[in-house]
């Protein structure tokens, strides 16, 4: 199976960059599955539904998000009935939607698709380790699905880290999101779980993180509240992770990182 993960669509510029790649790359690449963070596509905080919607007749398959899933209200009345689109799997039982899906691709092949958010730094939130492992034990590659992908929203570097090793050998793809800066330790675990701390953001690099420089700068210099944040409208650089897996095992056979457009240097996969 060839999955490719998107970071954190930040704002329009993020959006845009998204919208009109990927159906290219989903032919260029032969994608079978695309997933993508979306928790600031919708002018920077939150997902409307409106955007989800085109995002999901776009080519994306799975929407996740993270700590922003609720900014934008409209969302919790309609995330219920829109299965694609998973909210952290540790948020408390009886809050709106579902932390993970099971997605089946039109050849009959299952992926199954997990949402969980890091503590450290972050909401106090329940256990993702637990969470995880108990959703785990419902779900075994090569048995109930041909792949397991896992987005880790979560700050702390040394979390994901070890949240990766803790699946390493079950699941496909331990990808974290989040601090929207790629990182450049994208490799194969030894079990054969492909993992990369953060995947970065698909938005404006000319930016603090995707929001434009200036009120965020001030707020670091002067520690006083100023105008509301809003996203970087210069292009964006789309950031992302591909997998090819085995779909006997379900485990990884390659990955590389993607990067398109804007101001960071490019890469596509080659495989």
């Amino acid at each position: 199976m060839r999955i490719l993960f998107l970071g954190d669509i930040v704002g329009r510029t993020g959006r845009d960059g998204v919208l009109s790649r990927l159906s290219g790359l989903r032919t260029q690449l032969g994608l079978d599955l695309v997933v993508v963070n979306a928790e600031n596509a919708s002018h920077g905080f939150g997902l409307s539904p409106a955007i989800a919607t085109t995002l999901l007749q776009s080519g994306v398959d799975v929407i996740t998000l993270g700590n922003h899933a609720w900014d934008r209200r409209d969302l919790i009345g309609h995330i219920d009935g829109e299965p694609r689109i998973i909210r952290p799997l540790n948020y408390p039982p009886a809050t709106p939607g579902q932390g993970s899906v099971v997605v089946a691709l039109a050849d009959g092949r299952k992926a199954l698709v997990v949402n969980v958010m890091g503590r450290l730094f972050m909401d106090p939130l329940d256990d993702p380790f637990r969470c995880t492992n108990e959703l785990l034990g419902k779900h075994r590659m090569g048995a109930t699905v041909h792949a397991i992908v896992v987005d880790i929203h979560a700050e702390a570097t040394s979390e994901k880290w070890a949240f990766g090793h803790m699946l390493d050998g079950r699941v496909s793809l331990v990808v974290g999101t989040h601090t929207h800066t790629p990182t450049a330790d994208h490799r194969i675990l030894a079990a054969g779980t492909a993992f990369q701390t953060d995947a970065g953001m698909c938005g404006d690099y000319n930016s603090v993180i995707g929001m434009t420089k200036e009120p965020a700068v001030a707020r670091f210099v002067r520690k006083m509240p100023g105008e509301r944040l809003q996203p970087s409208e210069g292009e964006a650089t789309i950031c992302g992770i591909m997998v090819e897996t085995d779909d006997a095992t379900g485990l990884a056979r390659r990955l590389a990182p993607l990067r398109q457009g804007g101001l960071l240097a490019q890469t596509l996969p080659d495989f």
